[in-house]
C-alpha cells in the first residue's frame, strides 16, 4: 500500500457492499434449494444432496479461487465470481430437472468460493495491518446482516411468483454485487500477481512450509468453524426435541441472528486494540459453554437464553477465520496460502453437522451436542498457547 492516509470513505461501499449482496442472495436461495429439487421431482434425500452441493462446491473450489485470485487479481475475480454466480443462478431458476439445478448450485458454490478469497485479499491490501481485524469483523458482519434480508426480500417476491422468486432477488442482488465490484479502486498490483508458479508444488510448498500454522491455528479454526456450522443444526433439533414449534424455533432464530449482527464491530476493535487472543478465547469458551447448555434446556425461556448466549459467541467471533489467516499469510504466496486456509475452515463446516448426526444416531442428540461442544475446549488451549497475550497479529507465523 502507499503511506497515503487510508480512509474508509474511498472502499466502505465497494468493499463491503457486494459482501451484504451476497449474503442477500445467499440468505434468498438457501431455505429454497430443497424445495425447488422436490418440487421438480427430486426426492428428499435427492433434495438435500442438492442443498448440500453449495457447500460442497465452495469446498472444492478454494484451491483452484486461490489459483484464479493470485493470477487475475481481486477485483477481476470478484466480478468474475458475480458473473458465474447469476449464471448459475438463471440456470437453477429455469432447471426442470433435477440434474440441472445440481448444476446451478455446485456452480453457486464454486463462484462463493472465488468471491469470499478475493475478498479477503483485496482488503488485506486496501486496509491498515492495526485496523485488519474490524475490516474483517465488518466484512463478516455485512455478510450476516445479508442473510438476515434475504429469506425476507426473497419471502415477499415467492409470494407473487411462487420459488423462482428468490433466485431472481438473488440475481439482482448479485448483479448489483458485480457492479459495486467492478467499482473497487485500483490498488497497486504485488509483486507476485500474474506470477503463478505451477500449481501443485506451489500448494505442496506452502502447505510444508507453514504446516505448523495449519496443524495448530489451522487446527483451533477447523474446530470453531465446526461448532459454528452445528448450532444451526443443533438449535432446531433441539427445539424439536422439547417440543417447540417451528413458529416459535423460527423467532428464536431471529433473536440469535439480532444479538450476531450487534457485537461484529466491537469485536474487530478488541482485536485491533488489545490482541486476536481476546476474542478468539471467549468467541470458542461462550460457544463451547452454550452447546453444553443447550441439552440441559427444557423450556421456551432457558432455551432462548441459551441460543441468544449462542448467538453472542458466534457473533464476537465474526472475521476471526480471516483476521487469523491474514495475519499468519505469507508475504509470497498470500492467496495460495489462504485458499488453504479457507479450505480448512471449509472442512470444519461441512464435518460439524456431519459429526452431530452421526453421534445423535449411535448415542443420542444431547451427546451429540455436548461432544460438539468439546470442540470448543480444544480451540480456547490451542488459541492460548498459539496467539500472543497483548497487541495485534503475532510476527513469528
Amino acid at each position: 500500500m502507499s503511506d497515503t492516509p487510508f480512509r474508509w470513505n474511498k472502499i466502505i461501499i465497494p468493499a463491503f457492499g457486494p459482501s451484504v449482496l451476497f449474503g442477500i442472495a445467499n440468505g434468498a436461495i438457501l431455505p429454497v434449494i430443497a424445495l425447488s429439487a422436490i418440487d421438480i421431482g427430486a426426492s428428499p434425500s435427492t433434495a438435500g444432496f442438492i442443498a448440500a452441493l453449495v457447500g460442497l462446491g465452495s469446498l472444492a473450489g478454494n484451491i483452484p479461487a486461490a489459483m484464479i485470485t493470485s493470477r487475475h487479481g481481486e477485483r477481476r475475480s470478484l466480478i468474475g465470481a458475480a458473473v458465474l454466480s447469476v449464471l448459475a443462478l438463471t440456470l437453477c431458476a429455469v432447471a426442470r430437472h433435477p440434474v440441472l439445478l445440481a448444476l446451478g448450485v455446485l456452480l453457486m458454490g464454486l463462484a462463493t468460493a472465488v468471491f469470499y478469497l478475493a475478498r479477503q485479499t483485496y482488503l488485506m491490501d486496501a486496509v491498515p495491518v492495526h485496523m485488519r481485524a474490524r475490516a474483517f469483523s465488518t466484512l463478516g458482519g455485512t455478510q450476516r446482516i445479508g442473510m438476515f434480508i434475504g429469506p425476507f426480500a426473497a419471502a415477499a417476491l415467492m409470494h407473487m411468483v411462487g420459488l423462482a422468486g428468490a433466485y431472481y432477488v438473488a440475481i439482482a442482488a448479485l448483479v448489483a454485487a458485480g457492479a459495486l465490484s467492478f467499482a473497487l479502486p485500483e490498488l497497486q498490483l504485488r509483486d507476485n500477481i500474474g506470477v503463478v508458479a505451477p500449481p501443485t508444488s506451489r500448494m505442496s510448498g506452502i502447505a510444508s512450509t507453514h504446516r505448523h500454522v495449519f496443524l495448530t491455528l489451522g487446527f483451533g479454526i477447523l474446530l470453531i468453524s465446526a461448532m459454528r456450522a452445528s448450532r444451526q443444526v443443533a438449535i432446531p433439533l433441539w427445539a424439536d426435541a422439547i417440543g417447540l414449534t417451528p413458529a416459535m424455533t423460527a423467532v428464536v432464530f431471529g433473536l440469535v441472528s439480532s444479538i450476531d449482527m450487534l457485537v461484529f464491530y466491537p469485536a474487530g476493535k478488541i482485536m485491533d486494540q488489545y490482541g486476536r487472543l481476546w476474542v478468539a478465547l471467549p468467541c470458542s469458551l461462550i460457544l463451547a459453554a452454550s452447546l453444553f447448555a443447550l441439552p440441559l434446556t427444557g423450556a421456551l425461556l432457558s432455551f432462548s437464553l441459551v441460543c441468544m448466549l449462542m448467538g453472542l459467541g458466534n457473533g464476537i467471533g465474526s472475521g476471526i477465520v480471516m483476521t487469523l489467516g491474514a495475519d499468519a499469510s505469507p508475504s509470497v504466496g498470500r492467496t495460495q496460502f489462504l485458499g488453504l486456509w479457507r479450505l480448512i475452515a471449509d472442512i470444519g463446516t461441512s464435518a460439524g453437522p456431519i459429526l452431530l448426526s452421526s453421534l445423535t444416531a449411535l448415542i443420542s442428540l444431547s451427546a451429540g451436542i455436548a461432544a460438539t461442544g468439546a470442540f470448543g475446549l480444544v480451540a480456547a488451549v490451542i488459541f492460548w498457547h498459539q496467539l500472543p497475550r497483548h497487541g495485534g497479529p503475532r510476527r513469528d507465523i
